[in-house]
């Protein structure tokens, strides 16, 4: 038999109020190794597409994980499998090592390693002091930075959802990110699988993506690289 797809989403819709759709027909397969790049206008709905496939809104179609609904695993679970990162991260209470050791608390997240979040935040420049302090008074980049560590280097997930995930970094600290990713994706014995991700640069996209895909009210449509966000 063939192997079923990473990811698979099938006439997926979502409207934002009765009768006007930010996007329907969304039909996209994900298979390991892929970086696929979401583009499109701002507004378009690309972080909502994010949010539909991650469970965190209510959407017409379906998402399959390898085969299966997030229901018949558990959407919990699914979610530490198709993990969502978002652009900004909530200002949560208490400090990123509070949410780390809350998430390290899930039944659902058996397989949490958070030394392996805070060893991957040096490798990134993120001083260890960084972890005790309060959400609030981090920078855009410290807690983009921070939330990576922990989706990447903490959790299981086979499938990370980024929405626009350096927007807030430096050249450098982009740099080491997008290496990092890349490599774990083209690494055979690394959870990670696949990503999605969403970026508004052009540049970026070329230097991470395997796929494009443009997302319209009507849709996706797969894309070149070269014909820009």
């Amino acid at each position: 038999m063939p192997e079923l797809p990473l990811l698979q989403l099938k006439d997926v819709a979502w409207c934002k109020t009765k009768g006007q759709p930010t996007f329907t027909n969304v039909h996209l397969t994900l298979n390991e190794g892929e970086v696929l790049i979401l583009q499109g206008k701002s507004g378009c709905g690309k972080s909502t597409l994010l949010k539909c496939i991650s469970h965190l809104n209510v959407y017409e179609g379906e998402v399959l994980y390898r085969g299966q609904t997030p229901q018949s695993y558990g959407v919990p679970y699914f979610r530490t499998q198709v993990a969502y990162v978002p652009q900004r991260a909530s200002l949560l209470s208490g400090s990123p090592r509070d949410f780390l050791t809350a998430v390290s608390s899930f039944a659902a997240q058996h397989a949490v390693c958070p030394t392996a979040a805070l060893d991957l935040a040096d490798t990134w420049g993120v001083p260890r002091e960084l972890w005790d302090r309060p959400w609030a008074s981090l920078s855009g980049g410290e807690a983009q930075r921070v939330v990576l560590a922990i989706a990447v280097g903490a959790c299981s997930a086979e499938v990370l959802l980024l929405d626009e995930p350096t927007s807030a970094l430096d050249g450098e600290s982009t740099t080491a990110i997008e290496k990092h990713l890349v490599s774990a994706v083209r690494d055979p014995e690394a959870k990670l699988k696949a990503v999605i991700w969403v970026t508004h640069s052009p540049e970026q996209g070329q230097r991470v993506g395997t796929r494009f895909l443009r997302v319209t009210a009507g849709g996706v449509q797969e894309v070149h690289p070269d014909s820009g966000v």
